[in-house]
């Protein structure tokens, strides 16, 4: 599955359209969120994810879509059940990332 790039405008009905949906906060100078890319593109086709979205959101131009998470720092993954936060934590590490996913299924 495809990674969607979000923003303000469509982030909440994005999160009531898909049941099951994991978001990347990301910043363009933050380098570990680069890093992080490929690692989210890859979990976004892994099977063991199959009806979990993947969304990424620039933290710093979408105010609205990072107070629903909380974001307190880059990068930061946040899964959400319809538009109720499950988790969220701020991590560079994939098997966190991995843990985060575990919570949706």
């Amino acid at each position: 599955m495809a990674v969607a790039v979000l923003d303000d405008s469509n982030f909440n009905q994005s999160l009531n359209d898909n049941k099951k949906t994991i978001v990347k906060y990301f910043a363009g100078w933050c380098g570990n969120c680069r890093l992080f890319t490929p690692k989210f593109k890859r979990l976004s086709e892994d099977d063991r994810f199959n009806g979990i979205s993947f969304v990424d959101v620039d933290a710093e131009k979408n105010p609205d879509a990072r107070k629903a998470a909380g974001v307190t720092n880059l990068p930061f993954f946040a899964v959400f059940d319809g538009n109720q936060l499950v988790d969220a934590v701020a991590t560079s590490k994939e098997d966190a990332v991995i843990e985060l996913l575990g919570k949706l299924q």
